[in-house]
Parts: structure tokens; sequence; C-alpha cells
């Protein structure tokens, strides 16, 4: 059994280099030992096919609870920042029997006739964003993430949810704390300080819920938890898992493809020309910015056999990286790291999960990608990133996979004017209103 004295290097918790660090590791061979934000070590799995054996198979589990002996004796600590990717009971974090219990009555929520039904109003809601974005002066720099990207994906989950809206309300709140969620650089303060506002958020909202039923998801968990299916605790978690992850890797899956689509106008071309469809760009962007960069920590319910001379200790933790299976030279070949439309191989990703953990809202997620990335680019058809010099700054997470601010010039950068000379970046304070800062200069 090989394992490494010591990790070959520890991961910037902020993400700012992360596909940097991926090369790096998948330099050092299939399973490379890392240090993660905290201090904590774990093996860090980029290839394909062997992620996806690790994500469908038993022999790993997301259950710290029963198959990682440092979380249940006590050497990870509880403050760890990380500790609220672990310490969840949902059904992503279930194991064999479990998790096929919990991920009944998630599948039952998320029934064809509830994604239908939402479809019509997702299209309402991309209009209204885009009809606030024509209000905006030619030439003003407006931040897309925030203005367009986000906004859809909160305002859809929340409708789904029944999360009310209103400015003090838990539609506003939740947008705040999601926000924060993400973020793998946040301080031990700032992260349990946004953990306790999560649980009391969802807490009040529960409550308001149950007093005022309706023909929405949070309705259905709540009967399944007062049928016996879920535990008041796995109630909640799977509403911190769900409404996360349906507004996280959304509003990601927009903003990368959009970027990526702005930065390679001879791949915008082909999908504008229809030699390749939307669908082509959307398989395409998840496989080369997967939204989620990873699964969470995973651990080896046995020793795990890599290859000869490599194997993981049972009990030790894993990360099963999407970012790095979506650029896998071995399946995608030399030109992994190009993006590019025409890609045989672009619908060959984990991006969504694979197995029994594969993701039930992708077919929701692709929906509502489709609608808002059509109608953007139909409404702005001279769209451009306003610096194309300049890549946008990456969010800060080793977890999720954006970008913090997405600057662009709605009608072209002519005959408006240049980037530097712009005077602000339009963005919404929340979800709904917008407010200017200034743009960089320079």
């Amino acid at each position: 059994m090989a394992q490494q004295a010591c990790p070959f290097l520890s991961i910037d918790p902020s993400g700012q280099d992360l596909y940097g660090e991926i090369s790096r590791i998948r330099a050092q061979g299939a399973a490379v030992e890392v240090e993660l934000p905290g201090g904590v070590r774990a093996w860090w799995i980029t290839g394909l096919e062997l992620n996806k054996r690790l994500l469908a198979g038993p022999e790993t589990s997301k259950d710290a609870y029963q198959h990682w002996p440092a979380w249940i004796n006590g050497d990870i600590s509880r403050t760890w920042p990380l500790a609220i990717w672990v310490s969840v009971r949902n059904m992503v974090t279930a194991y064999g029997s479990d998790h096929s219990r919990l991920r009944k009555p998630m599948a039952a929520a998320f029934t064809k006739r509830r994604v239908d039904a939402v479809l019509p109003r997702v299209q309402e809601i991309v209009d209204r964003a885009l009809d606030a974005l024509e209000r905006i002066p030619e030439g003003e720099v407006v931040d897309l993430r925030a203005a367009f990207a986000a906004p859809i994906p909160h305002e859809v989950v929340c409708e789904l949810f029944g999360v009310p809206p209103g400015e003090d309300g838990p539609r506003a709140a939740l947008y705040r704390i999601i926000n924060r969620f993400f973020d793998t650089a946040i301080s031990l303060e700032d992260a349990q300080a946004n953990a306790v506002d999560l649980y009391g958020t969802l807490t009040a909202f529960l409550q308001h819920k149950r007093g005022h039923p309706a023909d929405d998801l949070t309705t259905a968990l709540i009967a399944a938890r007062d049928e016996g299916s879920l535990s008041e605790q796995e109630l909640m978690d799977n509403l911190i898992l769900l409404l996360t992850a349906g507004f996280e890797t959304t509003v990601n899956l927009i903003d990368n493809t959009v970027h990526s689509l702005l930065a390679h106008p001879d791949q915008l071309d082909l999908v504008r020309s229809g030699r390749v469809t939307w669908e082509d760009a959307l398989e395409e962007s998840l496989r080369f910015e997967a939204p989620g960069a990873m699964s969470g920590l995973r651990y080896a319910v046995e020793d795990i056999e890599i290859e000869p001379g490599l194997t993981i200790p049972k009990g030790d933790p894993l990360v099963v990286s999407f970012a790095g299976a979506g650029r896998d030279p071995e399946r995608h070949g030399p030109d992994a790291e190009r993006f590019d439309v025409t890609r045989a191989t672009s619908r060959d990703h984990v991006s969504f999960g694979h197995g029994v953990h594969h993701c039930l809202g992708r077919p929701l997620a692709m929906a509502e990608a489709t609608v808002a990335l059509t109608s953007l680019f139909a409404r702005f058809p001279r769209l451009a990133l306003a610096d194309p010099s300049h890549p946008p700054k990456r969010l800060r997470s080793i977890i999720s996979t954006g970008h913090e601010e997405l600057p662009v010039l709605l009608h072209g950068r002519e005959p408006g004017p240049r980037p530097q000379e712009a005077e602000a970046i339009r963005k919404p304070s929340g979800p709904g209103g917008t407010r200017g800062t200034r743009a960089p200069r320079g």
C-alpha cells in the first residue's frame, strides 16, 4: 500500500488558480494527497473514469458519521471552516439504504409536472431581467453575473420552494447567505455566523410554510416529514442542499457559458449560425467549467486500490474533482483545456454527478440556462466582454466555479466608451434592485 509521506501541495482556499493546481496534481498521478483549507488532508482524484468509478460504486461514501474516523473521533473540529459540508444530513451525504430513503421524497418533489409548470415562469423572469438591462444607458459596464445570471435561478428556485418575496423576508436572506455559503476562503467566525444565519432563516421559513401550505416543493417535503420519511434535521438539511445547489450551479452555468462564448467569438459564431446547438454549447461549458468544481468529501469505505502500488486506505477522505474530470486529456484529448463547442466528447463529464448521486435538478438547470442564453443573445446581439484582455476574477471557492463579477458591454465596445472610461458597473444590491459602483480604472 503506497501513501505519500506528506501532501503534494496545500490547496489555495480562494480557488484563484484552481485549474493550475489540478494540472499539477494530475501530473503527480491518479490520486494525490493534498492539504485542504484548515489543514485537512485528502486524496485528490482528477481522471474522468476514476471519478465515475468512485462516484458510482459502494467503495466510497459521503457519510462522515459512518465512514470518516477522523470526524467520528473528533480529530476534525466541528469548528472547521468547511464543517457544514460534512455535518449536514441530506441525500447527498447519505450512504446505501439511507441515500435511497432520502432521495425518494426528493425525486417525488421534482416531478416532471412541477418542472414543466415552472418553465413558462422562467421565460417571464428572464424577460423581466432583460427589460431591466435595456434601461441601462449604452456604454456603461454591467456586471452580468449580478444583474442577470444570479437573479434568474434565485427567483426560480424560490418560486419552486414557495419562499415568499420581500426585502426583509427569507428570499432576500437566502440570497445573501448562499452568496457566502460557497466561499471556502471565509474566516472561521464568518463561516459559523453564516451557518447560524442559514439555520435560523430556514427554521423560521419552515414554521411559516407549516402554517401556509401550498403547491410547492417545501410543502411536499414537509408532508414527507410528517409521514415519517424524513427526520426534522433531514428535512432542514435537504432544504439546504436543494436551495443552495439549485441556485449556485445554475448561476455558474449561465455565467461560465456567457463568458466562454464571449471570450471565444468563433465558438459563439458557430452557435449563432446554427451549425451547433445551444445544448452543445452548454454541454461543452459543463465540461470546460464544471459549475461545481468538486463533490465535497467522500470517504473510503474499504482500502481502494487505484493502481498497482497506490491504495487509498480505508477511512481516508478523498475529493472527486468534477473540474479535473472535465479537462482530463486521456478522455478529451491534448486540447482538453480548450473551449470547443464542436467537441465530440463534450457530453462526457460528471458536472451533474454520476450514478446514484446524479443531480435531480439537471433538467431544470439546463432548461433555465437555455432560455436565459437564447433570450440574452437575441436581445443583445452585440454583447461583449468589457475588457477581453483581463479575465474576470474567480469566485473565492474550491467548490463553486464561476466569477465574482462578469463585466460586459451590452451593446459592444463600439461606439461606446472603452472599458476604462466607463462610469459604473451596474449590479443588484440584492434580488431585485440595482445600484452603481465605480468601475475599475486602468
